[in-house]
């Protein structure tokens, strides 16, 4: 008699055991499934304020009315627009204060990196469970497997009839359905895990990078020079 070796009769004539760990694994998959998405959508929609923000920055424009542009508008500014904004606003409040050229760098600088810091740690947001799903799932199937193989041989042991293939056969098959699950769920989060830090780490870049392009400008600005673009700031209180 052949016996129905389809992916559901499996799971279900499976033990408690491997059961749980076949809901553990869908679990998991649905989840990274969920990161996944979200953080592509998160991902391309930072490149491309990033992008706008960079193309209205260096379009020779009015670096104050720019700020100002960006402190009416609803809503925090995020990305290159953030630190843009952190950075002009102290610069402005400490030179209203009348503090020196490098105390006011230092404290834009500074203000700047506070907000890069906080953009980085929203852009990882959630890669680390995509890399704990990617490097466990394939274990954790294992286990399953291994648990339904055990049993699979002792079922077989107590058996006090000739053991043949059709004997062993389902119950190695179901133990083996844990295993691919694992595989299942491992691989795509690894492969978002590997493009989503790449991508991210290019954005770090790129906000590092217009950090200390600002920074030079706000610098020249700070001493007196020009070739500052624009940049004029007020008294704190008052319209930059």
């Amino acid at each position: 008699m052949s016996a129905d070796l389809s992916i559901v009769t499996l799971i279900l004539g499976a033990s408690p055991v491997v059961q749980l760990v076949m809901l553990l694994l869908l679990a998991a998959s649905v989840a990274s499934w969920t990161v996944i998405i979200r953080k592509w959508s998160v991902l391309r929609a930072a490149r491309r304020q990033a992008d706008a923000f960079e193309e209205r920055f260096w379009s020779g424009g009015d670096l104050g009315a720019l700020y100002r542009q960006l402190t009416t508008r609803p809503g925090e500014s995020t990305g290159m627009a953030g630190i843009f904004e952190a950075g002009f606003r102290e610069f402005a409040r400490l030179r209203g204060q009348g503090a020196g050229p490098r105390a006011v760098m230092d404290g834009a600088h500074r203000a700047m990196r506070v907000v890069l810091a906080r953009e980085v740690d929203a852009l990882e947001t959630h890669l680390p469970f995509l890399a704990t799903v990617g490097s466990t799932s394939p274990y954790v199937g294992l286990f399953g497997t291994v648990w339904g193989i055990m049993n699979s041989f002792r079922a077989l042991g107590a058996m006090h009839q000739q053991a043949t293939l059709a004997l062993v056969a389902p119950g190695i098959a179901e133990a083996l359905v844990a295993t691919a699950m694992g595989l299942f769920a491992a691989i795509p989060a690894v492969i978002a895990y590997n493009r989503y830090a790449s991508e991210v780490e290019r954005l770090v870049n790129r906000y590092d990078t217009f950090l200390e392009e600002f920074s030079t400008l706000l610098a020249r600005e700070a001493h007196g020079g020009r070739g500052a673009r624009g940049v004029q700031v007020a008294p704190a209180g008052e319209e930059a």
